[in-house]
């Protein structure tokens, strides 16, 4: 009788944020056995949750829209009804302004591209001659019709397309600082006109608006660290990977301070500075190396205010011009009526801000426009200082790809080459990407 096959060893992911959840799921259900290992005490990476006194709250919060399939893919293979993760609600983007008219846009439930088209051509808060243009350039981007011979950035494609410059600060920069994290001025128009796109050029409920309803722990990293266990792999805690081994140009194993193990496949799942660490010693692996040191990061600031539970405003997602703050959101969907969070993208006075004054600056702004609430009771100001590639024109061209030249040695995480900025999105699908190559190869 012919002996059994021996089993397949174990696929390292190296990273538990949402890239290596994303590949060690996707290796999972496929049948291969996987062991994740993460050098924090939890799992989320730079979407993991905090304390806020007797609460959990995001590291950062992150919003999702209907075009995001490949993180509803993901929840839909650890059987996450998209029901129960999200409240769903069609495109309402009402920016608050301090000292001009409020810019309020609504896409309504037609068919695409009248959605889009009726959402610009009855903006409030723009004169009629303004809604023209960038229902001229909302056309033109459906049809494709918008190309570019070489990147360049997003404000010079709007101000080539008509776009005055009201509009651009009062729509577009949002809009701009809100998916790629980076001002108008500096962003990649490629990356720009893609995430438009995705965002408008099919169906109309792509453009809606994810509002996760639990904190982003209980959304992803708790059912993939359920699902990765269940199917016989491991989560592996507190365990930060100091070095790659590698052997005939092949990889051998990876290193931590007191241990090691063998592996000879494995996905690098990390934040783009500890990627480039772990690889630059190794010749082969050198260029990539530096070119993921040309990669510029931006911070993103998060304001968590708590106030008497009855405070909320009128919409679960607000935008604030012509102030520090840029986007609110109610915490109220997450179970924390009261607690609002303040996202401020990019660079800017408040980082050089003490997190007391910043916090008390970004209050005294809501209060402006919501002059009834009541006094913040709390507060917490959480800076990521690296929390995002810089989205500049032609960053594409130095983002590597999952394959490496060392076999059985794949790279995910949003900073690859996923044609997406830097987003959740973007690091679902990278981490999918590397697990099938893994499965195609195996």
């Amino acid at each position: 009788m012919a002996d059994d096959a021996a089993p397949s060893p174990p696929v390292l992911v190296i990273g538990g944020g949402w890239a290596g959840l994303s590949a060690a799921v996707t290796l999972a259900h496929a049948g291969r056995p996987v062991t994740l290992i993460e050098g924090a005490r939890q799992l989320g990476g730079r979407a993991r949750c905090v304390r806020f006194g007797d609460q959990r709250v995001d590291n950062g919060q992150h919003i999702l829209i209907g075009a995001c399939r490949a993180v509803l893919g993901l929840l839909d293979t650890l059987g996450v009804p998209p029901a129960e993760a999200f409240r769903r609600l069609p495109l309402d983007l009402h920016l608050r302004s301090l000292r001009r008219a409020d810019l309020r846009l609504r896409a309504r439930r037609l068919p695409a591209p009248l959605h889009l088209a009726f959402a610009v051509l009855g903006a409030r808060g723009l004169p009629p001659a303004s809604r023209l243009r960038p229902a001229r350039f909302a056309g033109r981007l459906l049809r494709r019709r918008i190309g570019l011979d070489g990147d360049i950035s997003a404000q010079a494609l709007l101000l080539s397309e008509g776009q005055d410059a009201r509009l651009i600060q009062a729509l577009w920069n949002p809009l701009c600082l809100a998916t790629l994290n980076t001002p108008l001025s500096e962003a990649s128009a490629a990356l720009f006109l893609e995430v438009l796109q995705r965002a408008f050029g099919g169906d109309a409920r792509q453009a809606d608006l994810l509002i996760p309803r639990t904190d982003l722990g209980a959304l992803l990293p708790e059912p993939a660290m359920e699902f990765i266990e269940r199917r016989g792999g491991s989560v592996v805690l507190n365990r930060r990977i100091q070095g790659l081994e590698l052997a005939d140009g092949r990889l051998a194993g990876v290193r931590w301070r007191g241990g090691a193990c063998a592996a000879t496949q494995a996905v690098l799942a990390v934040h783009p500075t500890v990627c480039r660490r772990l690889l630059m010693p190794h010749p082969p692996l050198a260029a990539i190396a530096t070119r993921i040191g040309g990669l510029r990061h931006e911070p993103i600031t998060t304001v968590y205010l708590r106030y008497p539970e009855p405070v909320r405003i009128d919409a679960t997602l607000q935008g604030l011009q012509d102030g520090l703050g840029q986007w609110v959101f109610d915490r109220q969907i997450t179970g924390l009526p009261g607690t609002v969070a303040v996202v401020i993208g990019g660079r800017g006075e408040h980082l050089s801000l003490a997190p007391d004054t910043l916090a008390e600056r970004v209050g005294t702004e809501l209060a402006a426009l919501h002059p009834d609430w009541p006094a913040a009771v709390d507060h917490l100001v959480i800076r990521e200082k690296r929390a995002t590639f810089a989205a500049t024109p032609d960053i594409d061209r130095i983002r590597p790809v999952p394959r490496t030249p060392v076999a059985g040695l794949w790279l995910a995480g949003d900073f690859t080459a996923t044609g997406l900025p830097a987003t959740l999105e973007g690091a679902v699908l990278s981490g999918r990407r590397a697990a099938e190559g893994i499965l195609e190869e195996s």
